[in-house]
């Protein structure tokens, strides 16, 4: 039973990292009705930032430094590529984030190399219990966190003149720039958002348990596109149950694999996209996305 509560902790707050991840795919689709691919080379580059920087200028100086980083690179692959594509349709966009992904992460992995690189963050391997659960401090903090965000972020999308405008134009984009939405400004802004929020859940997907940043830390973002997915590419509240299902799927799995070798090693990586595609079959939209009606 203490193995269980383990384990569910520690997926709920895996959990929570993946659905920022997630929330960035939300909010971009919703702003520009594109899937980004490249959210995975946004992640990295927000990690890389703070991995280089924290031993000069301190790791909560090195933290705002990639968030910024992550954040202005998003903007600008919105305002260099995605803007001024002559792209017919989203889905050609869609290929084109994927070969913005393949230049960027090309080039940061260069640079990581076969380095691993530590994060620099303050809570070290420290362990503290919840009663009898044992749960890494990393972890606690990366669900306060993204807890924290998520909530700031559903109120500003809520409450603020930017959510309004983010809302009107994921309704109807036409009418929402004849009444005043600057339609480029709602986009700049979403990948903006996005690439924070990608550079935050770098750090906690790279701390402690997991021994630092390596070049391999991009395929995190991958996991979190089924959280994505199957919570409904347009709905907020979907990005948060389907980060918290993929993660807490991913960390059973993997923490009861002996007990399912007939399922073969390595459930666990797999068992978030067999849970997508057990959703879609029964939901295509996801479990919170808008159903397209057609007229017969």
């Amino acid at each position: 039973m203490i193995t269980f509560l383990e384990l569910l902790v520690n997926g709920i707050s895996i959990g929570a990292v993946y659905a920022l991840i997630a929330l960035g795919f939300v909010v971009i689709f919703k702003a520009t009705e594109v899937v980004n691919f490249a959210h995975a080379s946004l992640l990295l580059a927000g990690g890389y930032v703070v991995a280089r920087l924290h031993g000069a200028i301190g790791f909560w100086a090195a933290l705002l430094a990639g968030i910024a980083v992550a954040a202005v690179l998003g903007a600008l692959v919105e305002f260099l590529v995605i803007r001024r594509s002559k792209a017919a349709t989203h889905s050609v966009l869609a290929i084109v984030t994927i070969g913005v992904d393949i230049v960027l992460t090309t080039e940061l992995t260069r640079r990581i190399g076969t380095e691993v690189l530590a994060m620099g963050d303050p809570w070290g391997a420290r362990v503290v219990h919840l009663g009898p659960v044992p749960v890494a401090e990393t972890r606690l903090v990366a669900l306060v966190t993204a807890a924290l965000l998520i909530t700031v972020f559903l109120l500003a999308f809520k409450f603020t003149g930017w959510g309004v405008a983010m809302r009107a134009t994921a309704e109807d984009p036409e009418t929402a720039a004849l009444m005043g939405v600057r339609l480029g400004r709602v986009s700049l802004s979403a990948w903006a958002v996005a690439g924070a929020l990608a550079a935050v859940a770098a750090l906690f997907l790279c701390v402690f348990p997991t021994p630092g940043l390596d070049r391999g830390a991009s395929f995190a973002a991958l996991k979190a596109f089924p959280a994505a997915i199957l919570g409904g590419l347009d709905s907020t509240t979907g990005a948060l149950v389907g980060g918290l299902v993929v993660g807490v799927t991913e960390a059973l799995m993997t923490g009861y694999q002996n007990d399912l070798t007939f399922l073969g090693r390595g459930i666990g990586d797999v068992a978030p996209f067999l849970v997508m595609i057990a959703i879609l079959l029964l939901r295509p939209a996801g479990l919170f996305g808008t159903k397209e009606l057609a007229r017969v």
